[in-house]
């Protein structure tokens, strides 16, 4: 099965940078345009380790998706997307549970010229995608609920996108109502961007974000683990994305790792 819906693709705006595309970028794709380029630039020249945090990250999913499939987990919510970069999460999950069955959302239009790949599941499960705002959890979970049974365990990933949403539009409120409307025996996969280390860098790529349209809100460790409020942490959390084992311990975390600004994690809800 596959599928894509949600409110009509609008036109892609090309003249603001978008963080779906500079994110793309960073990670050597493609699929961006001249004025995504140029903040991913102006950015890696401030702090080049942004490269390096951004493949961990997308490691980070990769292990923590495989766990969830090996434990159990059949159902995955997927929001803020991005532009598929293989193996996208569906791939990872059906390689272990075919049966997985998988919603993406995004509100990036140029995600949904690329949908047909991430729609191609395999028999047994499903994959659908849905144009929609982290902001509007109401309407994700209502349409998301065409692909997914949410009486039975879901995981939730949202995978460096809620540093893109400031305080002040109810960062906190939305993890967890999404949480709320999910089973207990779901999960979040987390991940966040930080200034604790770099707080002069991070100040200047906030800055550089903000001249192109896009808020960017680092968090501190304190912030990022109030996301996981009332969830059961598997191994711990939140951790330097480069750390994240699902049996890891604080104490066994590599001192020679490269240097990341992004903390992980992943926790269950009771």
């Amino acid at each position: 099965m596959s599928a894509t819906s949600g409110p009509e693709p609008t036109r892609i705006d090309t003249s603001r940078p978008h963080p779906a595309r500079v994110y793309d970028y960073i990670l050597g794709g493609k699929n961006n345009y001249p004025v995504d380029e140029q903040l991913a630039v102006q950015v890696l020249d401030i702090d080049p380790t942004v490269r390096d945090s951004a493949r961990i990250n997308r490691l980070f999913m990769h292990r923590a998706t495989e766990w969830l499939a090996r434990s159990g987990t059949r159902q995955f919510l997927d929001i803020g997307t991005g532009i598929p970069t293989e193996p996208n999460l569906h791939q990872i999950a059906q390689r272990i549970a075919p049966d997985s069955r998988v919603v993406y959302t995004d509100n990036d239009p140029i995600v949904l010229r690329h949908a047909e790949a991430l729609l191609r599941s395999t028999p047994e499960g499903a994959t659908h995608y849905l144009e929609a705002d982290v902001r509007e959890p109401g309407q994700i979970i209502e349409l998301a609920t065409d692909v997914l049974d949410l009486s039975r365990p879901v995981a939730l990933s949202l995978i460096s996108l809620m540093h893109f949403i400031p305080d002040e539009d109810g960062a906190y409120d939305l993890v967890h109502g999404l949480m709320d409307a999910l089973a207990p025996g779901s999960h979040l996969v987390f991940s966040h961007a930080t200034a604790d280390g770099s707080e002069e860098e991070a100040e200047r790529v906030v800055s550089l974000y903000r001249k192109g349209g896009v808020t960017l809100r680092p968090r501190t460790r304190a912030e990022v683990a109030r996301f996981f409020h009332g969830l059961e942490p598997v191994g711990p959390a939140p951790v330097l994305v480069s750390h994240w084992r699902p049996d890891a311990e604080e104490e066994e975390l590599a001192p020679d790792d490269p240097p990341v600004t992004v903390y992980a994690g992943l926790a269950r809800k009771p």
